[in-house]
């Protein structure tokens, strides 16, 4: 297990504005916002990260990031670099484009360069602004040991509330069909009559993988910027500009559809079901 680890990178997307926050997020980032006195939402996920052993570790930072800089550097400063070890802020440099993070494939999409440097044979995805707790080793364990390209973390949530969330499908032998961000009706578990999967916006991917699909989908303009490209002759950005991780992976994988079947569903509800596409 040691030897997974070490070879596994994490990012933290820590750029959102937290506008369902304000006034809290007025001169913050949502993740620096404080949470039980001294401490900070992104302090979940990085705590998760070194309890689970995992201590090469990106923070993608954008909006009012001044006071996250700052906390990061101050309290987290607890790894040792001798050993290759890192909590590094990520501010957006325009490696690839003329603009800002605009949406979480994009973000990763932008630092291609710093997580292929680091050589990860895994890579890890992670929000800044969740409070849970988590051991990412077991999810990673069983990425490896069940043959997944692509794991993603879900939660059984009641039918009812599938409005709130980002619904994962999956077909009769647990293989990912689909992904709905909010969606009216959600797709239900098989064979559950009220239970659906929501995206934790936890993802582990095998490096690989992820940069094939990011780099693919980078050359695919979207109707609207095929237009505005038409009209202004302005630069075609990607698909994957202002969607989510989870759909712009899915988009790619819809046009080769036995990509889907290395995808993989960690159920973190129960800590028990796993729900996985083995590689074929």
């Amino acid at each position: 297990m040691p030897a997974l680890l070490d070879d596994s990178l994490v990012i933290v997307l820590a750029g959102g504005a937290g506008e369902r926050l304000y006034p809290l997020t007025k001169d913050r980032a949502k993740p620096a916002v404080y949470f039980g006195g001294p401490y900070r939402i992104i302090d979940f996920v990085l705590s998760n990260c070194i309890n689970s052993g995992l201590r090469r570790i990106f923070i993608a930072t954008q909006y009012k990031s001044l006071s996250l800089n700052r906390h990061v550097r101050m309290g987290w400063g607890i790894v040792s670099e001798e050993l290759g070890e890192f909590v590094e802020i990520l501010p957006p440099q325009k490696r690839v484009s003329e603009h800002w993070y605009q949406g979480t494939a994009d973000a990763v999409y932008q630092n291609l360069y710093s997580i292929t440097s680091e050589n990860p044979r895994f890579l890890i995805v992670l929000s800044g602004d969740h409070v849970y707790k988590m051991d990412y080793a077991r999810m990673l364990r069983s990425h490896q040991e069940r043959g997944a390209a692509v794991t993603l973390a879900t939660i059984e949530v009641p039918a009812a509330d599938a409005s709130r969330f980002g619904i994962i499908a999956i077909d009769e032998r647990e293989r990912v069909t689909g992904f709905e961000e909010k969606p009216p009706q959600a797709a239900l578990i098989p064979g559950s009559a009220d239970l659906a999967l929501a995206s934790m916006g936890v993802y582990i991917f095998d490096t690989d993988v992820l940069v094939r699909a990011l780099e693919a989908d980078a050359t695919q303009p979207t109707a609207h910027e095929k237009i505005a490209a038409s009209n202004s002759g302005a630069r075609r950005q990607s698909d994957h500009a202002s969607t989510s991780m989870t759909s712009a992976l899915l988009i790619r994988a819809s046009r080769r559809p036995a990509a889907r079947r290395r995808f993989s569903v960690w159920t973190f509800s129960s800590g028990t079901r796993i729900s996985e596409s083995r590689k074929r």
